[in-house]
């Protein structure tokens, strides 16, 4: 009779934990789901219920020339950025991962820095550091700024791939004969390049969506697909923004299905 009472009562736990947890992902996901059917209304203004199905919005992000140029400098501005921060937070991690190096508890806060300061403070430091340098209102400004904020997810994601790293392979391969370079790019590189492919993802991601530190140091020239959808906002509420709401949220889980494979593989789970 105690057993037959403990497993009811195990079941009801577990359908109480099911719903609670279903209620919780509904709170969560319901504004982003709510803004995708939105982005097919055919009226110039935002209204719900909708009054009628249109691709206008659509067609309006990928026809218009400001919405066309604001995806080309995210791109741009996203890739260039995610190279840099790649590379900076790859060495950065490789050189703590060493044992021998002196005051990694204070250089790691510092590294990580960007990522737990508010933003408009970071936006306001980066304004008052590169206005004397002409960095202002430039590509490579936006560049250097956003390389800064990407860098602290390839040096976490990279320490973390390190701390299983076997490192008498790279002792074995310099006893053997191998330069510095062939011994990284044969041997360390391969076997962290999960982590270093999921440090660039989030970069990537990091840099696609930062809009706060465009408004600081971005001219017109250099207007992304959040401060364009910023500008639409405070202008005029343009029902465009929700069709590019639309299309990041698709971006967004493509990157989330790359960073998932790349965990996968980093942990074995498909095969090589």
């Amino acid at each position: 009779m105690k057993t037959h009472y403990w497993s009811r009562l195990e079941r009801w736990s577990a359908r109480w934990v099911r719903w609670h947890t279903a209620l919780v992902l509904l709170f969560l996901v319901a504004p982003i789901l709510i803004i995708m059917p939105l982005s097919f209304n055919s009226t110039s203004y935002f209204s719900y219920p909708m009054t009628g199905v249109s691709l206008r919005w659509y067609e309006t992000v990928f026809t218009d020339g400001q919405w066309q140029r604001a995806f080309l400098n995210s791109l741009g501005i996203g890739f260039a950025s995610t190279l840099l921060a790649t590379v900076l937070g790859t060495l950065a991690a490789l050189g703590l991962s060493r044992a021998s190096f002196p005051w990694r508890g204070v250089v790691m806060p510092l590294l990580i820095s960007p990522m737990i300061t508010p933003i408009v403070v970071v936006a306001a430091g980066f304004y008052y550091v590169f206005a004397p340098l002409g960095l202002v209102d430039s590509y490579l400004g936006v560049i250097l700024a956003h390389a800064v904020l990407g860098t602290p997810f390839v040096v976490i994601t990279v320490c973390a791939a390190l701390q299983s790293f076997d490192h008498s392979l790279t002792r074995a391969a310099s006893g053997l004969g191998a330069r510095p370079w062939v011994n990284f790019r044969r041997v360390t590189l391969p076997l962290i390049a999960p982590g270093v492919a999921t440090g660039a993802v989030f970069a990537f991601a990091t840099s696609f969506d930062e809009v706060v530190v465009v408004l600081f140091i971005g001219g017109s020239e250099q207007r992304t697909v959040p401060r364009q959808m910023w500008n639409g906002i405070r202008d005029q509420i343009d029902p465009s923004i929700l069709a590019v709401a639309t299309l990041l949220i698709l971006v967004v889980l493509a990157l989330y299905a790359c960073t998932s494979w790349l965990s996968k593989r980093h942990s074995g789970e498909i095969p090589e």
